[in-house]
Order: structure tokens, then sequence, then C-alpha cells
């Protein structure tokens, strides 16, 4: 409390400064991921001078950004001057691992890094800022170039692994037989809902485009005989039907109507008994708190013509409205929480 009260009585340009510089640290990260940094020294810690080869640094940068990211704390280098993954880095930026989540890193530093340099245009228009500026649908460009379409799928399986798991041990699954993910992307959420609960079939809704991704990395997680794809769009076709259906980082994406619109589709296709599953970075009702959640919003409004993050009470009245009865907000993991309805 004493250091509390120092602080406000002697106010100090700390915060303000790392805050406002904060893009140095963000875009060194980025940059390591995007040379594979962290995979190479999964498979060889090196040196200096070793590492300025393998890795094609310039002699003049390379040992500042190599320094810069053990300062920052995404290396290790030790007294012999080998540099080394900290533990995070090697077990959630090394490639070859399943629990690489990079995939958002990628496209963070391809695609949001560059919109977000228009974030004052987008607050003083309400006009998004990436290639969906002028009112497009954000996913077409997307959709229509398989490698950016592959990237964006596996950054959504990055973004989202952490709550994925989260919700396929916290969830009553018990009590069901059967989910499918709408707007499933890579399909990771299904995964690891089916993966560690046996007894699910389960089912991946996307864009037909999708299939092939979707199926590999099914295929990948020897899920082929309980997980199955199906193509169609949320706008004009039925969700299919199951027990539980799942919308994980999806209604972010859209404006009100489109957000009501899922929901009582949703519940449409559900059976009585059954559940609808909503998790994003769930603002925090006051909206003082979750900043992810409020930046997420901010990123929406970049992305999308219409998208917005919102509180947990904001998805529990949209789900009244529905039908949904026993709604209840439940935390997953860092800034997630799912909200949950029962037909």
């Amino acid at each position: 409390m004493d250091s509390f009260k120092i602080t406000r009585m002697h106010p100090t340009p700390d915060h303000i400064l790392q805050t406002g510089l904060a893009f140095w640290s963000s875009k060194t990260l980025l940059s390591a991921v995007e040379m594979e940094i962290f995979t190479e020294l999964a498979k060889h810690p090196g040196d200096l001078t070793t590492l300025q080869g393998r890795l094609g640094l310039h002699p003049r940068g390379a040992r500042d950004f190599l320094d810069a990211l053990v300062a920052l704390g995404f290396l290790q280098r030790g007294d012999d001057g080998i540099y080394c993954n900290t533990p995070e880095t090697g077990l959630f930026l090394d490639k070859a691992k399943p629990s690489y989540i990079g995939g958002i890193l990628e496209m963070a530093n391809h695609r949001l890094y560059p919109f977000w340099g228009s974030l004052t245009t987008a607050v003083r228009t309400g006009e998004s800022q990436n290639e969906s500026k002028g009112g497009h649908d954000p996913f077409t460009a997307l959709y229509a170039d398989p490698a950016k379409l592959r990237e964006f799928l596996r950054a959504m399986s990055g973004v989202s692994r952490g709550a994925n798991m989260a919700i396929a041990q916290k969830f009553p699954w018990a009590e069901y037989r059967s989910c499918a993910d709408i707007g499933t992307a890579q399909g990771d959420l299904v995964t690891q809902i089916t993966l560690a609960q046996p007894h699910l079939q389960g089912i991946g809704f996307d864009l037909p485009e999708v299939g092939p991704i979707f199926e590999d990395y099914i295929a990948e997680n020897g899920l082929e005989a309980r997980v199955r794809f199906v193509g169609g769009s949320f706008f004009t076709d039925d969700l299919p039907q199951a027990d539980v259906l799942l919308f994980g980082h999806i209604l972010h994406d859209w404006d009100l109507a489109t957000k009501r619109m899922l929901l009582q589709k949703a519940y449409a296709a559900l059976p009585t008994g059954g559940a609808v599953v909503v998790y994003d970075s769930i603002i925090d009702d006051a909206r003082k708190e979750n900043a992810f959640g409020l930046l997420m919003s901010l990123n929406m409004l970049i992305e999308t013509p219409g998208g917005f993050d919102y509180t947990g009470a904001d998805c529990i009245g949209w789900m009244q409205e529905a039908g949904f009865t026993r709604c209840r907000v439940e935390h997953l993991v860092g800034p997630d929480s799912m909200v949950v309805g029962i037909k």
C-alpha cells in the first residue's frame, strides 16, 4: 500500500514510455518468429558467430538482436556465450513441436502489424483498415489465397489452443455424445475436445475451402474415425445438428445482427437439453480489467466491417433473446472465457 501511495504521489513516465514504445519489443519477437530463430535454437544452440551464419544475420545488428531477446526473456545466454531457448519459447515457438503457437504471431507480423498503423483512422472513421476496407467481406481475400488461408487457420489454432484445451476439460462433456465446432478453421477446438473425450463424435463446420486443411489436421491427430468435416456457410445454410454447438473466437467477427442470427440458428439446430458454448476474450462487465479483450475489440474494428468484442452480460442477453436458459460465464485461461446456454 505504501509503495502504491508513493507512486500516486510521485508520478513517473515509466508506464507511458513502456507502452508507447512497446512496438519495439513486439517487432523484435515477431521478427525472431519469422526467421524461425526458436526452431533453429531448439535443434542447435550456438554462440554469436555460429548463429550469425546459420540464421543469416548481419554482424552490425546480430549481437544486439540476440541480446535484446535475452533481455526480453525470450532467449537465454550462458557464461560460455551460447544462446538457447527459454523453457517457454522452446515449448511454444519451436515449429517442430505440436505445442507451437507461433501461427498467430506469424499472422500478426505479416498482417496485423501494418494494419494497426491505421488505428487512428479506424477510431475516427469506424472503418476497417485491412483487406475488408470499404465494407468488403474480410474473409474473401483470405480464403481466395491458399497460402494466406493456411497461415490464417494455423494462427487461429495458435491463439485458441489454451482455451480449446480448457474447454475440453471444464465443460461437462459426460452429459453429451456429440459436438460441432462452427467456424472450425483448422479444427483445433474439436480436436482438443475429442482427444480428451473419447466418447464424443465431432463435426467441424466451415466454408468448403477449409475442408482439406481441416482433414489434414484431423488425420495428423488420428481422429478420422470420430471427427468429420461439413462444408457450408452459416449465413445461408442450417447449422449441423449435434448435442453441443461451439463458437470459438467467432462471434466477435460480426456485427450485432449477425451475432443474434448465429445464436438463433444454434437454438434451432440443437435438441432439447443441448448446449451452445461461445468463447472469446470476454470483456469484464465493468469494462475496466480485461485490457486484452478491449484491445481485441479494437482489432476487430481494424479487421472487420462490423465486428466487436463484448461482455459476458451482453452475450447472456443475446442468448436469452434466442431462447436459451441457465446461461453462465466461466473463465477458461488468460483473457478467454466461455458463455454457456442450454436449450
